[in-house]
C-alpha cells in the first residue's frame, strides 16, 4: 500500500553505490528491499548483518509498513480494476473481469483454453477503460514456447485495433529455466515503469519447476522457491496496481476412480497464493467451462464460453 513514491536512495544506509548493486540485480522496488531477509542483502551489497537490519528496518518506516485502519485497505482495494475477458459469462464469473491487485490462476489440460484467454487479455488490456481495458501495455513470460504474435494479431483485428500497434505494446520473454523465470519477475519492476505494464501474463507458471526438480527429494527446494516466486508477482501487483494472470498443468490422480481426476500442479503454496483460481475444461465443439474454485469475495460457480478464431466471446 504505496501511498508516496519512495526512491531506493531514500532508505537510510543505501548511497548511490549500493543503490546501483541493488539495480543491477533487478531490485528497483524499496517494497523489495523492506520485504528482503537480511541474509539477502548482505551477500548483495556485500554488508554486516546490523547494516542490512537497519537497511530493512529503515524501507518498512518508509513504507509506513505496520497495522493500518481497514478504511484504508478499503481504498486501496477501491483502486483496484478489472480487464474483460470479452465473454461476458466469464467476466461475470470473475466479478467483472481479471482484477489488478491479484494473481488470477487458470489451470487447465492442454487445449481448454488457458492461453487464448491470454492472448485475449494480452489485447485488450491496451483498450480504453471504458472498452474493459487498462489503457497499459502487458508483459508476457513464455516458458512452454506457446506465444504466437499471429494469434494476438488474429484477435487484434477482430476487436478493431491495428495489429501492429498491439504488438508493439506486448513484452515478450521466453523463460528457458524456473531460475531464469524467477530472474525475469525480479527484473521486471524497471520494464513496468518505462513501459506502462498494467498485466503480466506467465505462461506456463509450473512447468519449469515441474521439470528442474523431480522426485520427493525435491519437493521442499521446489515449494520454497515456487512460494517466493508468486510473492515477488504478488508485490509487483500491489506495488503497480496491475493485474497478473498465470497458467498452471494439472497432473492426473489415477487413485480417483469417480469424478475428475485432475490436480492442479503447485499443490498448497498456489493454491494459497493465488487470488482467484479458475478450473479450465473442455466441452463440445469450441465451446470451454470454467469454474471458479476459490475466490475471497466471490462464490464458487461455473460458467461456458468459447474460443472462436476472433478470440473469446459468449457461447
Amino acid at each position: 500500500m504505496v501511498e508516496k513514491k519512495v526512491k531506493l536512495e531514500d532508505i537510510a544506509g543505501i548511497g548511490p553505490k549500493l543503490a546501483e548493486k541493488l539495480t543491477e540485480v533487478g531490485i528497483t522496488d524499496p517494497m523489495t528491499v523492506a520485504v528482503s531477509a537480511p541474509g539477502e542483502l548482505m551477500t548483495i551489497l556485500e554488508i554486516t548483518h546490523a547494516t542490512a537490519t537497519k537497511i530493512i528496518t529503515s524501507a518498512r518506516q518508509l513504507l509506513e509498513m505496520g497495522f493500518v485502519s481497514a478504511d484504508k485497505v478499503w481504498k486501496q482495494q477501491q483502486k483496484a480494476s478489472r480487464i474483460t475477458t470479452s465473454s461476458k459469462a466469464l467476466d461475470d464469473l470473475l466479478g467483472g473481469g481479471i482484477q489488478t491487485q491479484a494473481i488470477t490462476e487458470a489451470f487447465a489440460q492442454f487445449g481448454s483454453g488457458k492461453t487464448q484467454i491470454g492472448f485475449q487479455l494480452s489485447v485488450n488490456v491496451q483498450s480504453p477503460i471504458d472498452k474493459g481495458g487498462l489503457n497499459g501495455n502487458c508483459l508476457w513470460i513464455d516458458s512452454e514456447n506457446t506465444f504466437r504474435p499471429q494469434r494476438v494479431m488474429q484477435i487484434a483485428q477482430a476487436t478493431g485495433s491495428d495489429p501492429e500497434k498491439v504488438l508493439k505494446n506486448i513484452f515478450v520473454a521466453r523463460a528457458y529455466t524456473s531460475d531464469h523465470q524467477v530472474f525475469l519477475v525480479e527484473k521486471a519492476g524497471e520494464m513496468i515503469e518505462n513501459n506502462n505494464i498494467k498485466l503480466i501474463i506467465v505462461d506456463s507458471l509450473t512447468s519449469h519447476f515441474r521439470s528442474d526438480y523431480t522426485g520427493r527429494g525435491e519437493l521442499a527446494p521446489r515449494q520454497q522457491k515456487l512460494n517466493r516466486h508468486l510473492h515477488t508477482l504478488q508485490k509487483l501487483a500491489d506495488t503497480y496496481n496491475l493485474a497478473i494472470y498465470v497458467t498452471n498443468q494439472v497432473l492426473a490422480n489415477p487413485a480417483i476412480l469417480f469424478g475428475d481426476p485432475t490436480t492442479p500442479v503447485g499443490g498448497h503454496v498456489l493454491a494459497h497464493q493465488a487470488t482467484y483460481r479458475l478450473y479450465l475444461r473442455k466441452s463440445s465443439g469450441d465451446k470451454k467451462i470454467a469454474k471458479m474454485m476459490d475466490a475471497p469475495d466471490l462464490p464458487v460457480g461455473e460458467c461456458v464460453f468459447k474460443v472462436t478464431p476472433e478470440g473469446i466471446r459468449d457461447v
